[in-house]
């Protein structure tokens, strides 16, 4: 799989347009400052995976599920079950929100950044907070995910960072968010053409103050003319990206020695 180049002009310190960075972008930056320099200052993709198309279909189920609830402004069952007193929020702005490509935006006038972030919903409960849901799919026979450490910590920051984009907003926001876990189950005796999930249902209590440092963090990175360092990865054991390069690097050294 070949290096990309940008699909749209590199961060130029010198240009007074606003500058999109989608809070994906934000993981980068925390997953390693090396790589996200390459990508938004210098243009230079790294690869990419392939899109997980099931997981996908699952989120625009739920979508259209959680849907019919909105419309009828009522309570989805999920949320009778565990005792959550809200409802899916309705708001003319939601699919928008949705759209990957716009989501819920802020400008930030320090920076010149305008940052997004593309949800999965929204609910409010009777006192008029926003509670943030992101929906998630996997197949794991041992089912037991940890939102504070590993690589499944992305998903609480994912949540925070939307968090943090409706509170600049101007919207009440609830510190509770959720995520909707859909776990296949693997070990059924047929297909039939159906998989069959597990629901699981988690709230996690967020918090928003890092994010400020962060983008003040991020627009110093780009506004540097040096290359920063390589980051810790998604598991603080430092980032698989560079240290496939570095070794690519220094196999390229030892054949021109040769």
């Amino acid at each position: 799989m070949a290096f990309k180049k940008y699909s749209r002009n590199p961060y130029n310190p010198l240009s007074d347009k606003p500058y999109k960075l989608s809070r994906s972008r934000i993981d980068n930056y925390l997953n390693c400052q090396r790589c996200f320099y390459m990508h938004e200052r210098k243009g230079v993709k790294a690869p990419s995976g392939p899109t997980f198309t099931l997981n996908n279909a699952v989120d625009n189920l739920y979508k259209n599920e959680f849907d019919i609830y909105r419309k009828d402004k009522k309570p989805h069952p999920l949320m009778l079950k565990h005792g959550i007193d809200c409802i899916p929020y309705d708001n003319e702005n939601l699919t928008n929100w949705r759209n990957a490509f716009k989501g819920i935006q802020w400008h930030d006038k320090n920076t010149n950044f305008l940052l997004f972030g593309g949800i999965d919903d929204v609910w409010i409960n009777k006192q008029g907070e926003l509670h943030i849901v992101d929906y998630k799919a996997t197949a794991k026979k041992s089912f037991n995910p940890n939102f504070d450490t590993g690589w499944e910590a992305c998903y609480k920051k994912q949540i925070e960072i939307y968090q943090w984009l409706f509170k600049k907003n101007g919207f009440k926001v609830s510190n509770i968010g959720y995520i909707l876990y859909a776990n296949g189950k693997p070990d059924e005796k047929e297909f039939n053409g159906k998989l069959s999930f597990d629901e699981h249902l988690y709230p996690l209590v967020c918090d928003t103050e890092w994010i400020d440092k962060i983008i003040i963090e991020m627009y110093e990175c780009l506004n540097s003319d040096k290359l920063p360092r390589s980051g810790g990865g998604w598991n603080g054991e430092g980032c698989e990206q560079c240290s496939y390069k570095k070794k690519l690097f220094d196999i390229f050294k030892e054949h021109i020695k040769t």
